[in-house]
């Protein structure tokens, strides 16, 4: 049999450029404020419908997720890849196809037959993106070990932010203003990498030393609580499976690990758990808790008389409950505080960046008309690309930082990584602070950065606590769950961000009679304080579609509704972190009430 490459070896780091690459060409969903606008007012969309539109994109990344993560899980990444390569470029291309084909004479609005379309290829796009980032982030994961695990992971989750910022400059510097162009560049540049993906993206097998902690669903069933053993040399240390295991620190090597790893990039059992007295079977091994217990009792404790050259070592006994596990799923997940947590928190912090992100191109064109006599759309459309750049790159950084700040947490300050999902509440909240206070769209760019940012560090965060908590083995599964709830935050913020852009924007010049017309659009000049009367073309973004020329005043009652969320938000972050670290110190105290040392023999 073939030695498993190195943990760094050139064929590991090819996955993770791969996985990289696909997950670079995954993210375009929040490339979308860079062509919707464009595409609302070609289309004389409302606001309203261009949110359902945009909110299509959303529901396919977030719903997709059970499905996609079962597959993953299942049958490996091919595949997804190829679902994702026939979803993306059908989706993008009937986007274009909508958008070239405009309305024909006589129509005033969309059909409903092309809306429907429209929002299905929008669908398309969701989920074609989440089934190529669910091989790349599942992939990375299997084929590096638990001490790096954090870091490849962040560096595929960040290309995944980078995603937007890299097509909206392609499409600021190459196609500025033209829109079709820019959608045929999202179908081809999105496609073609699932291409290489197809042939380069798979776990590659850990040695069986490396492997995590990961308890078969096969060996689980409503048995009495079982122990099992898990022996390393050096000095006592108390071994924990839950948010304050420390993700880039040295794992112990140890030589009583529970798991190998198939050539498919998933885990078996090799060893039977080490039960106490009454419950042998290894069937009877449960859900792995957030706690290690040394030595469940006396009657499990072993000493071996030390011969020559003996050693000392440690034999840890961790004891198996109902609660957090290292291979938690199906029903015990929804049965889990910790998932309920990750749901509610996910609900409220992803709802306020959806919002944000699927309407920034609709905030930028507000902010630029209001008060500006030459309005000119190839400047708006360089106003909206750049808030998607913004958000693009800070969404790259907070995905790095936020691993960084959560292993510094636990080791440096002994505090559970649970502590940073307050940090990352704290930011959200600035962040609709500071755009609740923005009039002007040239430092806009702000709100911009700290909401990047802050989204960045919560899909950053929120996935590591996914393995941790309920372990590897069903991880793609496990984060699917977690990402359905996404939707109902993101459907809910953004219809109402619609619905109150639509009712401060004035009707469709199309449907005016240019006498009405000209007086709206001189009202509206004086509205906005310029002495100046506005042209029937000077000063509006579009003579399309509803349009809203009073800056802020658009969207502020919005931003107040995800301002509370937020607040809301912090306050289960706080409580999270504090349950967290109060229960790592109960059961750390109770799990060093006794170690068994035991010395192995050398044979001669």
């Amino acid at each position: 049999m073939a030695s498993l490459p190195s943990n760094y070896s050139r064929q590991r780091l090819t996955v993770l450029a791969a996985s990289a690459l696909v997950a670079l060409s995954s993210g375009t969903n929040y490339v979308v404020s860079a062509y919707a606008p464009q595409l609302g007012s070609r289309l004389h969309l409302t606001h309203t419908e261009l949110n359902i539109v945009t909110i299509a994109g959303n529901f396919g990344v977030y719903i997709s997720g059970p499905f996609t993560g079962r597959i993953m899980d299942s049958r490996g990444p091919r595949p997804l890849l190829i679902v994702a390569f026939i979803a993306l470029l059908c989706g993008y291309l009937g986007i274009r196809a909508t958008y070239d084909r405009g309305l024909e004479d006589g129509e005033k609005t969309l059909s409903r037959a092309h809306l429907f379309a429209l929002i299905f290829c929008s669908y398309l796009t969701g989920m074609g993106g989440n089934s190529a980032m669910s091989t790349a982030m599942n992939s990375t994961a299997k084929s590096f070990p638990d001490s790096s695990r954090a870091v490849v992971v962040g560096i595929v989750m960040s290309g995944f932010g980078l995603s937007a910022f890299l097509f909206s400059t392609i499409s600021h510097i190459l196609f500025p203003g033209n829109t079709s162009d820019f959608l045929l560049v999202l179908a081809l540049g999105t496609a073609l990498p699932m291409v290489l993906g197809f042939f380069v993206v798979r776990p590659i097998p850990l040695p069986p030393h490396q492997q995590s902690h990961i308890v078969p669903s096969s060996e689980r069933n409503n048995g009495t609580p079982a122990y099992r053993r898990v022996s390393f040399d050096g000095a006592p240390a108390a071994v924990r499976a839950n948010s304050m295991t420390r993700l880039l620190s040295p794992a112990p090597l140890s030589s009583s690990l529970l798991e190998d790893e198939t050539s498919d990039g998933h885990y078996t059992d090799t060893r039977p758990a080490l039960a106490p007295l009454g419950a042998r079977s290894p069937s009877r091994a449960h859900l792995l808790s957030d706690s290690v217990q040394l030595t469940p009792g006396a009657e499990n404790l072993m000493h071996r008389s030390a011969s020559r050259g003996s050693r000392v070592r440690e034999v840890v006994y961790e004891k198996v409950h109902e609660g957090r596990g290292v291979d938690m799923h199906g029903l015990h997940l929804f049965k889990s505080a910790d998932f309920w947590i990750a749901c509610f928190l996910n609900v409220m912090f992803s709802g306020t960046g959806i919002m944000y992100i699927n309407n920034v191109g609709s905030i930028a064109q507000a902010l630029f008309a209001q008060g500006n006599p030459s309005y000119d759309q190839t400047q708006a459309a360089a106003w909206q690309a750049a808030q998607v750049s913004t958000i693009s790159v800070m969404n790259f950084a907070g995905r790095l930082a936020i691993g960084v700040a959560a292993d510094i947490t636990k080791q440096r300050f002994g505090r559970p990584r649970s502590f940073c999902m307050t940090g990352v509440a704290a930011l959200f909240i600035i962040s609709q602070l500071v755009l609740i206070n923005t009039g002007d769209v040239g430092k806009l760019w702000i709100a911009s950065a700290c909401l990047g940012f802050a989204y960045g560090s919560l899909f950053g965060l929120l996935p590591t606590l996914t393995i941790e908590w309920f372990g590897l083995a069903h991880f793609s599964e496990n984060w699917g769950f977690i990402s359905l709830f996404p939707v109902v935050g993101g459907n809910l913020f953004s219809l109402a961000f619609g619905r109150n852009l639509d009712a401060h924007s004035t009707p469709q010049a199309s449907e005016v009679i240019p006498a009405l017309a000209t007086s709206a659009l001189n009202a509206a000049s004086s509205l906005l304080g310029n002495g100046e009367k506005l042209s029937a073309r000077g000063g509006l973004p579009s003579d399309d579609g509803p349009q809203c020329f009073d800056g802020r005043i658009c969207y502020i009652d919005s931003v107040y509704l995800t301002l509370g969320a937020c607040t809301f938000a912090l306050s289960l972050a706080v409580w999270a972190g504090y349950r967290d670290w109060h229960d790592a110190k109960e059961k750390h105290e109770e799990d060093m009430e006794t170690v068994l040392w035991e010395e192995d023999e050398e044979e001669e």
